[in-house]
């Protein structure tokens, strides 16, 4: 089982590279390959290996588990040992639950997540997820500012970003280079708004997470985002 947490426990030697301990302890393989060895004491663990590179478990003489990572080496070994798998999941800030599958929804790692049915939708850098539902899927919707502020389904196959901002700003503005309409486009995962002259002319600004607040001298527009105003041109000090 890929997403399992396994456990084993009982009386164990553990040895690292430069210490080695005995005691009735708990040891945890993590899918991520993290192991982890907690005794009775406190919350830190009394060995570990972080994602390691391999993890080999010998129950034919025994038990016996060894992780390696780079050239560092964990070693447990015990006799009558308890083991336990345990199906486990991301955890997240909860946002409701999934229209068709009733699965719980929560947010982590910068996606909206079915724990039951697994499915990931990526959130968009800057998203803030919203209590209100999408009228077309029943998923909740994220607020995102792209030049302006957008309210679309977190599921970008239902709602794309991409067509809203391009609705609202393709063409609102003028290649500085060449005179043509800016484009919005997505080229290489990043929203752009490039020049429509592509290719004989390459100008291309990133379309920053922010919202439209005046105009910079050089006549492209100015951006008000988390860390500051700024023009769509990064690299214009007007």
């Amino acid at each position: 089982m890929a997403d399992a947490i396994r456990a084993f426990a009982g009386d164990c030697t553990v040895e690292t590279d430069d210490r080695t301990h005995r005691g009735r302890v708990l040891v945890l393989v993590k899918p991520d390959r993290t192991v982890l060895v907690h005794d009775a004491d406190g919350y830190q663990p009394v060995a570990w290996l972080t994602r390691a590179d391999s993890v080999t478990v010998e129950t034919d003489d025994g038990f016996g588990l060894t992780a390696h990572l780079d050239d560092r080496r964990l070693r447990v070994t015990g006799d009558r040992i308890r083991r336990s798998v345990y199906p486990v999941t991301e955890a997240g800030v909860p946002v409701g639950t999934h229209p068709e599958t009733g699965g719980p929804l929560v947010r982590t790692g910068g996606a909206v997540v079915d724990l039951d049915a697994g499915t990931r939708y990526p959130l968009v850098a800057g998203a803030t997820v919203l209590d209100a539902r999408c009228p077309d899927c029943g998923l909740p919707t994220m607020r995102v500012d792209r030049g302006a502020t957008f309210e679309v389904c977190i599921d970008r196959a239902c709602d794309p970003l991409d067509d809203v901002v391009r609705e609202r700003f393709d063409r609102a503005w003028t290649c500085p280079d060449c005179g043509s309409d800016l484009r919005i486009i997505r080229r290489n995962g990043r929203l752009l708004a490039g020049c429509d002259a592509y290719p004989d002319c390459e100008t291309a600004f990133t379309v920053p997470a922010g919202v439209v607040v005046d105009d910079c001298p050089c006549g492209l527009p100015v951006f008000e985002t988390a860390t500051g105003r700024r023009c769509l041109d990064g690299t214009c000090d007007r």
